[in-house]
């Protein structure tokens, strides 16, 4: 028992770790230098306000009882009634609701409002995500895509990156495309800070998959049944999908980059997401194959269909949830956490069936209430910069602030509050006697 509550301490820990910091390190390289403390930014402001409202009333929509969409969100009220033994597993999926508001701001980098992020973040935390939560999660008898309709989702693929997906096109499009794009090149400014964003997002991928395995199992059977396959599954799957997207992209583009690189641990870890507990080694691999060709493919259909995901949410998230998802369909065994034998396995049809109805719910509940939202904060406030800040960055304009100090003197980055509180430099001598020769 000790070691069960242990192991939910470090994937808790683990799981905050891959919003804050890997995925704004993640986003943060992938964006252009001027808007990249903004980019990261937005995953820390998610966590801030995400966390508190998880605890207020989140916990209590998720899993305060039964209910088709979401629970009653004053059975739980501020965790009334929630022992404090039992705080790990909400700050657990606390860490899941963050992560999944954060991803979304990937796709609006250069020109959403941070004003309108800050907004956006709780209205859509409370309409959309919780109750998404308590459909996939709670798997009540009631509960819409794990109770009613029988879909199998481990850690998320429905709940986490469908609705994140979802929710990233539903913005872009309402917000229209960055000044520029796609005439000129936007290319990531640091692919160090996106390579190191990616390993730590696979290192707390572990958290993700394996400790949604073990939350709320018996300790003394699940416990030690399944944390390995899932572990394992976890890995292989990313293995798979590195291997997949680079061959597509050389075959494509005739190179093999570190975005490739990176962006394909990432589509693997989606994918496996809700297929962990279901499939076994084989059927980890081959996900992970086809979801990193498949995402490596999905990206550029961005510039064939004319909207602009800034940093590839939809191509990865989306498109990549979809593939796990569906595919535990065909490759879900008898013996993994569910029970249920996919196609490849015999299985027919019927699980495939469920897993495509689970995908199909999760699309147009997201899509349709995010879209209620944004277009909410488009009439009100607004969604979209000034045009002129757009250009000048979005740094300067939300925090005065931009990343690197590479001038010195006044056109140099650095903090623009701090360089306004500095005591004025003293003038030097030839500062005085210039000053001398003109009076």
């Amino acid at each position: 028992m000790d070691g069960y509550y242990a192991f939910m301490l470090v994937a808790t820990a683990f799981v905050l770790m891959m919003t804050v910091p890997a995925l704004a390190l993640f986003y943060g390289g992938m964006s252009r230098s001027k808007s990249v403390l903004n980019m990261m930014m937005m995953s820390y402001v998610a966590a801030a306000i995400v966390g508190i409202l998880y605890v207020a009333v989140g916990w209590s929509m998720g899993f305060g009882g039964d209910g088709t969409f979401f629970a009653n969100p004053f059975e739980l009220l501020w965790l009334d009634g929630v022992s404090t033994g039992d705080y790990i597993f909400v700050m657990f999926q606390m860490t899941f609701a963050i992560i999944t508001a954060a991803l979304i701001s990937g796709a609006v980098a250069d020109r959403l409002k941070f004003s309108a992020w800050v907004v956006f973040v709780p209205l859509w935390s409370v309409i959309v995500y919780f109750p998404m939560a308590h459909m996939v999660f709670s798997c009540t008898d009631d509960s819409l895509i794990c109770g009613r309709i029988g879909a199998q989702d481990y850690a998320g693929g429905t709940a986490v990156h469908i609705n994140a997906g979802v929710a990233a096109l539903v913005l872009v499009i309402l917000l229209g495309k960055r000044i520029g794009w796609p005439r000129e090149q936007m290319r990531p400014h640091n692919l160090t800070l996106t390579m190191l964003g990616a390993g730590l997002l696979w290192m707390g991928w572990y958290g993700f998959n394996v400790g949604s395995i073990v939350f709320g199992d018996d300790p003394e059977t699940q416990f030690p049944l399944e944390t390995g396959r899932t572990f394992a599954n976890t890995t292989l799957a990313t293995m798979a999908a590195i291997l997949g997207w680079l061959l597509v992209e050389r075959l494509i583009h005739k190179k093999a980059t570190s975005l490739g690189a990176a962006s394909g641990i990432v589509a693997g870890l989606v994918a496996i997401t809700p297929a962990a507990g279901a499939v076994n080694l084989s059927g980890a691999v081959a996900i992970g194959l086809v979801a990193g060709a498949v995402c490596a493919w999905a990206v550029g259909l961005k510039y064939k269909l004319g909207y602009d995901d800034s940093l590839d949410v939809v191509g990865v998230h989306l498109v990549g949830g979809v593939v796990g998802t569906v595919l535990i369909g065909v490759f879900s065994t008898a013996e993994g956490a569910g029970g249920v034998d996919g196609l490849l396995y015999g299985g027919g049809f019927g699980s495939l069936g469920d897993q495509t109805l689970g995908v199909v719910v999760a699309v147009i509940y997201s899509g349709v209430l995010t879209a209620l939202i944004a277009l909410a904060i488009k009439y009100t406030m607004g969604l979209r910069l000034d045009e002129e800040d757009e250009v000048n960055g979005i740094d300067l304009v939300a925090h005065g602030e931009s990343a690197y100090d590479l001038h010195s003197g006044t056109s140099g980055g650095g903090s623009v509050l701090a360089a306004s509180t500095a005591p004025a430099a003293a003038p030097t001598a030839t500062n005085t006697k210039t000053e001398g020769a003109s009076a």
